[in-house]
């Protein structure tokens, strides 16, 4: 099975306390200053959604977001674009967009150090319906892929893996560490050798 549009989602500690009000100047200069490999567009403002989207810096190879879906704030990535490679290629891509904005948003001040990963609980999510439905044959396909990503993602530690089951939605997968990580030493996790 091939993996195509990865999402990682990281959510927040104590996401009562973010204001999101500065993300929008905040990703207006990420398009400005164009810091990241993809090429970034535009910024949407969906906050007023319950429990929707958020606020969204929209790319051409991908999404970034301050995602509430479910009530669940925290830093999003979502590939649009076809990505060449392996499973684990795109599945390193996505996590490493997502760790890269959630480092860069935990160190701006503008933030007052208020948006924090909460080291503890990860989203990996498969948005393409057709590639991926949500039945038990491709929860159990991806989670063969996922093993060897959160391997080294989390160093060889424990971890709980869940999945959502409804055949409605999205293929989700939950990944809460037995061990607390900080972004950045996921990130380092995911380094080249």
């Amino acid at each position: 099975m091939e993996l195509q549009h990865i999402n990682v989602k990281l959510l927040l500690g104590k996401p009562e306390q973010v204001d999101l009000d500065p993300l929008i100047p905040i990703f207006h200069e990420w398009i400005q200053d164009q810091i990241w490999d993809d090429l970034l567009l535009d910024v949407a403002d969906y906050r007023h959604v319950h429990a929707g989207p958020g606020v969204i810096l929209i790319g051409h190879e991908g999404n970034y977001s301050m995602d509430n879906t479910g009530n669940r704030l925290g830093v999003r990535y979502n590939r649009k674009a076809a990505l060449k490679g392996s499973n684990l290629d795109r599945l390193k891509q996505a996590s490493r967009a997502a760790l890269r904005a959630c480092e860069r948003l935990e160190a701006d001040s503008r933030l007052q150090g208020k948006l924090r990963f909460n080291a503890q609980e990860l989203e990996i999510s498969i948005n393409d319906r057709l590639l991926a439905p949500n039945t038990p044959a491709t929860r159990e396909a991806v989670k063969a892929e996922l093993i060897p990503f959160l391997q080294e993602l989390l160093a060889g530690s424990d971890y709980g893996l869940s999945f959502n089951e409804d055949p409605r939605s999205l293929l989700q997968a939950w990944v809460k560490p037995l061990q607390a990580f900080s972004a950045t030493a996921l990130s380092r996790n995911l380094l080249p050798a």
